[in-house]
């Protein structure tokens, strides 16, 4: 058996333990630490130097999970010499009987199907060991031992040593315990390290992480900016209950390190610090951890949407790094790739210039960042293998994230019966189009089942294609599904005389929540279009829909044939069109309602566009549903235009909205604020929906459906509902066709 001996002042051979391909990583920490021989190997890194050396490892690695101090390395010819030779080590070198231990077993051993009984056979080694010299014996404390001994098994050989760790260097103290977090602090400052950071934070650059969670990367990050030591928040390691501990070289070890932190945290208000999160109770931790980490007021963490992240200080360059979801988080494979397409736009749009690195155990959703790696690296978390993909965030590396078009020759016999279904389609709409002078329509829906799209056509100062592909469902082969699109997106410029940069391609799905409205990017590129001589603007990157939906074009002619002289409400408003149709239909007031306050000014954008003005067209932010119960017995109007989405809820509504199951009871409110002989416009897109005829029997109802769907959506007439509602004693109406 080869021991080791242990004077304090000669030189040792520890082992540091890592993550799995984390092994580079701190050898070359290890070594910047001034560490003699660190060396990757299985598992870690060794190095070898003094008692101090080790504790100065315990303190200062980032990537480290146990500094471990061997004492002795023997081959066995069987397991059952595992007792006899950890009966030959000088245990009472390193423990009293008063102390208490703990056994930890890695690796395997040749003929050792469990860990416990190697465990169990240096547990009994140790206590027979002490029996026969003081007559007791040490006590196990798998919780809190005063000395963790680690055994490592390599075919038939069996490592002993001290772990002079104690719990985990990952565990820094400033998250507590029993927190969630998707990274532990080493693996977080890995990733840093990996990225650049130790560079970037040298030049005083900036660092952000626009998915923060509970803050673990921006923690580590301020650390190393601050080159403050990682374990000086922690009050115990494994050392302090050996035997043979110095404690004159650590208490100098912390004195050094307290006298850098002090110079580190003034260097740190300079930095430029952030993480937003959406989630507020994530921000509520990450605060907390910060506060825990003495590192109060020097970052900056707040609830933010991705498509709100911006840089903090106008002139900040430096890294942005992210772990987003990639499958355990959210769900569905669709809602992933539409936040990497966001993320990627995010970065390309207002991150010029920075370095970034993304964290994702799916290379596939990251080729939806629309960036080209520069580097990647292979790391795990936990048993999940992923990838920091490391990018610099500059034109050059910009790759679009839209399906590459198929070339002429690679295309099926599908691909040429699509093409010749737009031209028929074109040819069948060409006189009523430019009869009713209509520049923005509908050419395709979904006509050939196995191209399942929606194509809009806009024409404005230039020709701009706006192409929904409608999810497919799980019984279609996704490989084929994405060979028809590329097809298909090859087809449409052609067919359509349009460049490829114009034509916007988004997949449509059932939408849940607010996710109808929810940014997809933050270009702020518009367009100005013309429907029935009334301009609007349009935005075909930064969200699902384009600002106008098409499907309502003859429902706004109606709101402007009936809105001569009325008092207008639009309530669920969206970017005001039926506004703009009815105060140029001669409206005396206008009063726009919608919740969001990115999309009231888009209405106000097109009231100004269409040089509507004045204080008699009101734009209103507010939760209609509890608007419209605070105006009744205070306002009416004589023309209301209501539609709502099928189904929605913010974290500004109360409550949630069901169009189908809460119709009745918004349709008799807002019934209260019409005038007696006004006119109540019903409309929504819930393909099944169902008007409740008998809840709404104290009404005269006129289905409008068939007559205000336009002719370039007849092919699926169930796109749209439509209802006009009137008091019983309101005069007959017959001046509501189209």
């Amino acid at each position: 058996m080869e021991q080791l001996s242990h004077s304090r002042m000669s030189d040792h051979l520890f082992f540091a333990t890592a993550p799995k391909h984390l092994g580079s990583l701190l050898a070359e920490e290890l070594t910047r630490l001034g560490m003699t021989g660190a060396t990757e190997t299985r598992g870690g890194a060794r190095f070898s130097g003094r008692i101090e050396d080790g504790y100065r490892a315990c303190l200062w690695s980032r990537i480290a999970n146990r500094i471990l101090l061997p004492l002795a390395q023997v081959a066995l010819a069987g397991p059952d010499e595992i007792y006899d030779r950890a009966l030959d080590i000088a245990w009472e070198d390193h423990l009293t009987p008063d102390r208490t231990f703990a056994i930890q077993f890695d690796g395997q051993l040749e003929g050792v199907t469990n860990p416990h009984f190697a465990i169990l056979q240096v547990k009994d080694a140790i206590a027979d060991r002490f029996n026969r010299r003081y007559g007791r014996r040490p006590s196990v404390d798998p919780e809190y031992p005063d000395l963790r001994i680690h055994l490592y098994g390599q075919r038939d050989t069996l490592t002993f040593s001290l772990d002079l760790s104690g719990e985990s260097l990952h565990q820094r103290g400033y998250r507590e315990a029993g927190s969630a977090a998707p990274l532990k602090e080493n693996l977080a400052a890995a990733l840093l390290l990996r990225a650049g950071w130790s560079d970037i934070a040298a030049e005083g650059g900036a660092l952000l992480d626009p998915m923060c969670g509970s803050g673990t990367l921006i923690i580590e990050g301020a650390l190393i900016a601050a080159d403050i030591a990682p374990g000086l928040l922690r009050d115990r390691f494994g050392f302090h209950g050996w035997t043979q501990h110095a404690d004159t070289a650590w208490q100098r070890l912390l004195a050094e390190a307290r006298l850098r932190r002090t110079a580190g945290l003034k260097r740190l208000s300079a930095y430029s610090l952030r993480g937003y999160d959406v989630n507020p109770n994530a921000i509520r931790t990450a605060l907390h951890h910060l506060e825990r980490a003495g590192l109060a007021g020097l970052a900056h963490f707040e609830r933010r949407e991705l498509a709100d992240c911006w840089p903090g200080r106008e002139d900040d360059e430096g890294l942005v790094i992210v772990n987003p979801p990639y499958g355990e988080r959210l769900g569905a494979d669709e809602d992933l790739t539409q936040l990497y397409a966001r993320l990627g736009s995010v970065l390309k749009e207002r991150f010029v210039g920075w370095r970034a690195a993304v964290f994702t155990a799916s290379q596939e959703l990251g080729k939806s960042l629309g960036l080209r790696a520069i580097k990647l690296h292979t790391l795990y978390n936990g048993p999940i293998e992923c990838r920091l993909l490391s990018f610099q965030v500059e034109p050059t590396y910009f790759i679009s994230h839209l399906p590459r078009p198929l070339p002429v020759e690679a295309r099926s016999p599908g691909a040429t019966m699509l093409a010749n279904r737009l031209v028929k389609n074109l040819k069948a709409l060409r006189k009523w189009r430019q009869s009713a002078g209509i520049d923005c329509l509908r050419i395709y829906d979904a006509d050939l089942p196995e191209y399942a799209l929606a194509i809009d056509l806009y024409d404005g100062e230039r020709r701009w294609v706006h192409v929904q592909e409608y999810a497919a469902p799980a019984s279609v082969d996704p490989k084929r599904a994405r060979q028809r699109l590329r097809e298909a997106l090859g087809v449409i410029p052609d067919v359509l005389d349009v460049p490829s940069e114009q034509v916007f391609f988004k997949v449509r799905r059932q939408q849940k929540g607010h996710a109808q409205y929810e940014r997809l990017a933050e270009t702020g590129r518009f367009h100005a279009v013309t429907e029935y001589g009334h301009k609007f603007w349009v935005n075909f990157e930064d969200y699902l829909d384009t600002g106008l939906f098409l499907d309502h074009r003859d429902v706004r002619r109606l709101i402007g044939s009936l809105a001569s002289g009325k008092r207008f409400l639009n309530l669920f408003a969206y970017t005001g069109t039926a506004t703009v149709y009815a105060a140029n239909g001669g409206a005396s007031a206008t009063t726009t309602v919608d919740l969001s306050r990115t999309y009231l000014d888009w209405a106000g954008r097109n009231l100004e566009l269409n040089g509507i003005e004045g204080t008699q067209h009101q734009l209103i932010q507010a939760d209609c549903l509890r608007w419209i119960a605070s105006m009744i017995g205070v306002r009416r109007f004589d023309l209301i235009f209501l539609d709502p989405p099928s189904f929605s809820t913010s974290k500004r509504m109360q409550g949630t909205l069901d169009i189908q199951r809460d119709h009745v009871e918004i349709i008799h409110a807002t019934m209260r604020l019409l005038e007696p002989s006004g006119r109540l416009l019903f409309s929504n897109n819930l393909r099944r929906f169902h008007l409740d005829h008998a809840a709404l029997a104290d009404f005269r109802i006129t289905d409008l459906s068939a007559e205000t769907l336009p002719r370039d959506f007849a092919r699926n007439p169930r796109i749209h509902h439509c209802w006009l509602l009137q008091h019983p004693d309101a005069a007959a109406d017959t001046a509501h066709h189209v």
